[in-house]
């Protein structure tokens, strides 16, 4: 028995011969070839009909067993593969050109028990079943494939899609950056128009503020002067009040002059009847000459001088007074009337300044109320701008994943696509290889090759040549030199490729 190992690339293939020269007489002669390929594990495989257990890429096996040698042909990444073929009876076996050495492992050749398990029909309806429904599976993952070239196709149209909404999503970052813009700029000349009906506000408050200082001064001089007005009034009332007491006075006077006079006049003529009665009385007693008339005369001139004098003097006194009385009641009067035509037209004035207030007031309310409007909608527009913006870009992004997954599964897909296009070539060339080596040779062989890229698979193969896949694997083709499955979804790929080819064996 030899052993040839070699490596290709990350590929680790190691193959393996054995043979028998003796076959007994009359018998015929089958070779088994078992080519397998694993990308991380082993895996196990079975000859149902040519005996024996053959060990592929890190499994335990024979090839050939029973009647035949065998020949093992295996590759592992990561574990090497074990073959021994058995026999029994005698005979020649054919060995390759290069191989020279020929060792016989005794333990193989103790006869074998090959009895026919009763369950072998039902295991090969069961296989044969399993080798439909993976062909189902084989057939929908093709068309998954499709499924999938046809999303990415559409996947491409909607970034590019995209990529133009991209460019008109940047048009309308440009407009609303403009349309921002110009709403700062208005907000900017409202801000200045503002500020320059703040400063009129504060030249017109300044001047309320003069106003009200000359209004309360004027206030405070009505009251000064209406306090005088009242002490004037106060005085002439005095002055009326002791202008009746003097005209009481004056008339208690006359009536005084007049009963004084009468009585004088009584005691005149009293006096005159006297004298008369007397008169010759003086005129024989007193030689003195009396001249009472003149005496009465001069006492009532006397009198009626001073009473002309005081009533003279109280009059001039009562009209002087009254006469200031009335010129400062004049003068009052107009300072009055001057006071209150400035008082209405500071009224006026107040008035109008008020009016002009309010109506600034309405102005820089309507401005304020304006630009909060405007800041308002700037802000509306800013947020509608930036939430559309957000959903685009979430849109994008959402695309993106969705690219990006679908462009994941494609690559995938591909790299399935041409590993099994890789095997397919690597099968045909093994088949065309294995076939002419056949028809130059004339020998019975089995060809069992595998190929694993991901977990364990399980194969096996009969005279009718049907296999299927691994764990998680699909299954393949069936029958006489059928084709095994693809396998290892999620743990790789497993290809089985059977092939039974059995000739006549003569005895030399």
């Amino acid at each position: 028995m030899s052993t040839k190992s070699f490596k290709t690339g990350t590929t680790t293939i190691r193959k393996s011969y054995s043979s028998q020269s003796a076959v007994p007489a009359g018998s015929s002669r089958i070779s088994q070839v078992s080519v397998r390929r694993s990308g991380v594990g082993g895996g196990f495989g079975a000859g149902s009909l040519s005996g024996g257990y053959g060990g592929l890429g890190g499994g335990y096996g024979s090839l050939g067993g029973g009647l035949g040698g065998g020949y093992s042909y295996s590759s592992s990444s990561v574990s090497g593969g074990f073959g021994a073929g058995g026999m029994y009876g005698g005979g020649m076996g054919y060995v390759p050109a290069p191989i020279t050495a020929v060792t016989v492992n005794q333990s193989l050749l103790a006869p074998l028990n090959l009895e026919i398990d009763p369950n072998i029909q039902a295991v090969r309806t069961q296989e044969k079943e399993q080798i439909k429904t993976l062909n189902n599976r084989f057939a929908s993952f093709i068309d998954k494939v499709r499924f999938l070239e046809q999303q990415n196709k559409m996947l491409e149209t909607k970034w590019s899609l995209l990529q133009d909404q991209t460019t008109t999503r940047s048009n309308i970052d440009g407009m609303f950056e403009a349309y921002i813009a110009n709403l700062r700029r208005q907000l900017d000349g409202l801000g200045n128009e503002k500020i320059k009906l703040e400063g009129e506000l504060k030249n017109m408050q300044g001047l309320v503020e003069d106003f009200k200082h000359k209004y309360e001064d004027e206030i405070n001089k009505r009251a000064g002067v209406e306090n005088e007005f009242v002490l004037l009034k106060k005085d002439v009332d005095a002055a009326y009040m002791n202008k009746v007491e003097l005209e009481a006075k004056v008339d208690a006077l006359q009536d005084e002059i007049n009963f004084l006079r009468a009585v004088f006049e009584a005691e005149l003529r009293e006096l005159q009847a006297q004298i008369k009665d007397t008169s010759v009385i003086v005129e024989m007693d007193n030689s003195r000459n009396l001249d009472m008339d003149a005496i009465v005369a001069e006492v009532r001139a006397q009198y009626e001088d001073i009473a002309n004098r005081s009533r003279a003097e109280a009059e001039t006194w009562y009209k002087q007074k009254y006469e200031e009385m009335q010129t400062s009641a004049g003068r009052y009067g107009d300072d009055l009337r001057s006071t209150k035509a400035e008082i209405a037209e500071l009224n006026r004035m107040i008035a109008r300044l008020q009016n002009e207030i309010e109506a600034v007031k309405g102005q820089r309310a309507n401005l304020e109320a304006q630009i909060a409007e405007a800041e308002e909608r700037g802000e509306i527009a800013v947020k509608d701008a930036k939430l559309r913006i957000k959903d685009l870009e979430e849109a994008l992004q959402r695309a993106k994943q969705d690219m990006a997954r679908q462009v994941r599964e494609y690559q995938e897909l591909m790299n399935v696509k041409l590993a099994l296009d890789i095997e397919i070539a690597t099968y045909r060339k093994l088949l065309e290889g294995e076939e002419s080596r056949l028809s130059s040779g004339g020998s019975s062989a089995t060809i069992h090759v595998q190929q694993t890229s991901g977990g364990g698979g399980f194969s096996s193969s009969s005279s009718g040549g049907f296999g299927y896949g691994g764990v998680g694997g699909v299954g393949g083709l069936g029958g006489l030199g059928g084709i095994g499955g693809i396998g290892g979804i999620g743990g790789g790929a497993t290809i089985t490729k059977s092939s039974v080819v059995t000739t006549s064996q003569r005895r030399y």
